[in-house]
């Protein structure tokens, strides 16, 4: 890891200079996320949103990744909010199994089935695309079940079920925040995203030990992914999405790029200006 490190921060050093879209502190934990998707093969999109200060540091950020089962995070929110309107319940029976249990195969083991029976109770792609446009969700799309995404021809620039690395950490943050769901749903859908058995080798893997993770993968050919929440040592929380397309090294891209990001968020708190990690956290 201290190899790896050296070499980030080398190549942070002679990569061409950022747009300077985050803030001046952040600048240099972008150049050294440039550095590591161009020293990559292949199409690197990243994005890192501290929910306590809304802090953003992206690359690629504003770019179309086909979302794979990430999707998945948005067909969950859209259940639980129907679930607060009264018009579904996480014990209704559907296709003889019950939401609940269909909600655990859906975001723990990423079972597609699952998802496509939830999602035709919703209505379909269309309605989980429109409730998150009304909800100020621009930049992601959702336009077929999980069956006919795997039916298709594949083709890695479809903009169909995609999303910007940006635009997914928008809606992470809106599930966080509860301006999607309510507390209880939010806890609800973060502990199944706490236990996903999908893809250990990508967001969680090069964190240090006991580091809280909450996140849901998504893989086709040619294409991996990882999106959800890192939470540091002082408490603050990170919405973080992660797409790798076309090349090689897919999964430890990822894994380098959270790594980077953890790193990033340490030094710019316990710098010169940062709080530190004594800093008091706000009750949530």
């Amino acid at each position: 890891m201290r190899l790896t490190g050296l070499l980030m921060a080398l190549l942070a050093l002679i990569a061409a200079p950022v747009a300077a879209e985050a803030p001046a502190r952040l600048i240099p934990l972008e150049r050294q996320l440039s550095a590591l998707a161009e020293s990559n093969p292949g199409n690197v999109g990243i994005a890192a949103l501290d929910l306590r200060s809304g802090e953003l540091v992206s690359v690629e950020g504003d770019t179309p990744f086909p979302m794979a089962s990430t999707v998945k995070v948005a067909i969950a929110a859209l259940y639980l909010a129907q679930v607060e309107a009264g018009r579904r319940s996480l014990d209704d029976t559907i296709r003889g199994r019950s939401a609940n249990s269909l909600m655990e195969a859906m975001m723990i083991h990423s079972d597609n089935r699952a998802t496509d029976i939830l999602l035709a109770n919703l209505g379909g792609p269309h309605r989980v695309h429109q409730w998150l446009h009304d909800n100020g969700i621009s930049g992601l799309r959702v336009d077929r079940t999980i069956a006919q995404l795997l039916g298709d021809r594949r083709d890695l620039n479809d903009v169909r079920d995609s999303s910007t690395p940006r635009a997914m950490v928008n809606l992470l943050k809106k599930i966080d925040s509860g301006s999607l769901i309510n507390r209880g749903s939010r806890s609800y859908l973060l502990s199944l995203m706490a236990r996903c058995q999908t893809g250990k080798n990508r967001m969680r893997a090069l964190l240090p030990g006991g580091t809280r993770v909450e996140h849901k993968t998504g893989t086709l050919n040619g294409l991996t992914t990882d999106v959800g929440f890192i939470t540091m040592p002082d408490g603050r929380r990170l919405a973080v999405a992660l797409f790798a397309r076309s090349g090689s090294n897919r999964p430890a891209t990822l894994a380098q790029a959270a790594r980077v990001i953890y790193d990033g968020f340490v030094r710019m708190v316990t710098g010169p200006f940062g709080g530190g990690f004594g800093t008091p956290v706000a009750a949530r």
